[in-house]
């Protein structure tokens, strides 16, 4: 081989891009997935050899009521002749119960032939289909032995228990979800920010700005460009949306609204038109003006403005608060949006879309911000933030439509959703067809804690949300 070929070769083995094809990566002896009746029936004569003949766990059998929960859900692990090698199950704690987002996995079983790491991989699988299905707290009760697997695998020791006459220790896997979310989308405002005086002094953390000398407020929110490019009519609606929950969320009457439009030609423009002058038709907001430029890549920004004698601050809420939120639960989940977006507003009369956004204004609450971008937990940590102090959620007492997950509906925009704050016991004005409930306090500290019906608290939101600080209060 010639001299400059052998140098060719040499760095080409040197490159970290380089796949050797000449030695195939070793297959996995197995493969997980959710199983079907056959491999459910299988689960359990592995779980009768293992549980019940060999460790004398359970007398008899160990089926319980989660097996005739028709929402557990049962993974396998298949080897590559189809022969379940392995299995775990996993559903909600309290099988007679509503789901409110607290799930346990159990039965975790492998052949005593099972490859190596299997065990392992079925926690893993198991995890993961908790998040899937929306899951914010995933609980197990493990033998002794076997808790230094799930502590390598991330999961925490929350206590001890015994069963079958055996130590076991009780685990939870933390599901950072909220707290991502609230990461993503808010954590750099304090840095950013800097500098500016949001609003003047007591009103930091709020939806809109109190104008100055006047008794008007403003608000302006931007459609992300992807939104704005993949559904504009869309886009066009939720610009009005976002805006008139801004103000409502503040007590203020909508006056009208200014926009500005990006758009590559004018039959986009028109698509994104469309939308935002068919909401400003169903709320009843004139739009007054604003910009539109073609050419450019998609992009929608929508300025309010409304009126209040009296705006309700983000920042009014006090330890020992109640927190109640109220939300429209009609609707669905916006096409293309699953999970992200719901759609409570779109088919609401314009009486019930202006019942709804008055609810703040009628109710004169110490402290109010309306659902939005960092999700229910999330914005209940900017409203805390602002108030100097932290939040508990109880999670079963949170309105929810029975189609959204709770972890879903946790963290997605809701349409039309407002949390306030107020002295216990404190009459709130009715809401029309929103729903409304107490769900939390306000209690010393920072963050957001989630409280579930055993009495327990797991974090949500470790601390402040947007760094910006709470607001100084007015006398």
């Amino acid at each position: 081989m010639a001299t400059s070929a052998l140098e060719d070769r040499a760095a080409l083995e040197r490159s970290v891009l380089l796949v050797d094809f000449r030695t195939p990566p070793a297959a996995r002896g197995w493969q997980v997935a959710e199983a079907d009746a056959a491999g459910v029936a299988a689960h359990r004569e592995l779980r009768q050899r293992a549980f019940v003949e060999e460790q004398g766990l359970f007398a008899g059998t160990d089926l319980d009521g989660t097996d005739d929960d028709p929402r557990a859900v049962t993974l396998v692990a298949r080897g590559t002749r189809g022969a379940v090698l392995g299995g775990v199950r996993l559903a909600p704690v309290d099988p007679a119960g509503p789901d409110v987002g607290w799930w346990a996995g159990s039965r975790l079983v492998v052949a005593p032939d099972a490859p190596r790491g299997l065990g392992a991989a079925l926690v893993i699988a198991a995890c993961a289909r908790a998040e899937q299905a929306g899951v914010l707290r995933f609980d197990a009760t493990v033998q002794d032995r076997y808790a230094a697997l799930f502590t390598r695998l991330g999961w925490r020791a929350t206590g001890t228990a015994t069963l079958g006459d055996r130590p076991h220790t009780a685990m939870t896997w933390p599901i950072g979800r909220i707290a991502a979310l609230a990461a993503a989308t808010k954590a750099p405002l304090g840095g950013l920010l800097g500098g500016f005086s949001l609003g003047g002094p007591g009103w930091v953390g709020d939806d809109g700005a109190p104008v100055p000398g006047t008794d008007v407020i403003a608000a302006c929110d931007a459609i992300l460009p992807a939104m704005v490019e993949r559904d504009p009519e869309w886009a066009g609606w939720c610009g009005v949306l976002v805006n008139v929950n801004d103000l409502s969320a503040m007590g203020a009457a909508p006056l009208g609204l200014l926009d500005a439009v990006g758009a590559r030609d004018a039959s986009f423009a028109a698509r994104v038109l469309a939308g935002l002058r068919d909401a400003s038709r169903s709320w009843g907001v004139p739009v007054l003006g604003g910009h539109t430029q073609l050419g450019v890549p998609a992009s929608l920004s929508v300025t309010a403005l409304g009126r209040t004698h009296r705006p309700v601050p983000a920042g009014g809420g006090r330890p020992g608060h109640e927190v109640r939120l109220t939300a429209d639960l009609g609707g669905g989940w916006r096409r293309g949006h699953t999970g992200r977006q719901w759609d409570s507003t779109s088919t609401r009369t314009t009486a019930e879309l202006q019942l709804m956004g008055s609810v703040v204004a009628r109710t004169a609450p110490a402290a109010a911000k309306d659902v939005s971008m960092a999700g229910l937990v999330g914005t209940l940590g900017m409203l805390a933030e602002a108030s100097g102090c932290g939040a508990v959620l109880d999670v079963a007492a949170v309105p929810r439509p029975p189609a959204a997950s709770v972890g879903d509906w946790f963290s997605c925009f809701p349409g039309t959703a407002f949390l306030t704050t107020d002295d216990p016991g404190r009459p709130v004005a009715p809401a029309g067809p929103a729903s409304s409930a107490v769900c939390g306090e306000l209690v010393p500290g920072a963050g957001v804690q989630l409280r579930w019906p055993d009495g327990s608290l797991t974090p949500a939101v470790p601390g402040p949300v947007t760094g910006l600080g709470p607001a100084t209060v007015l006398d």
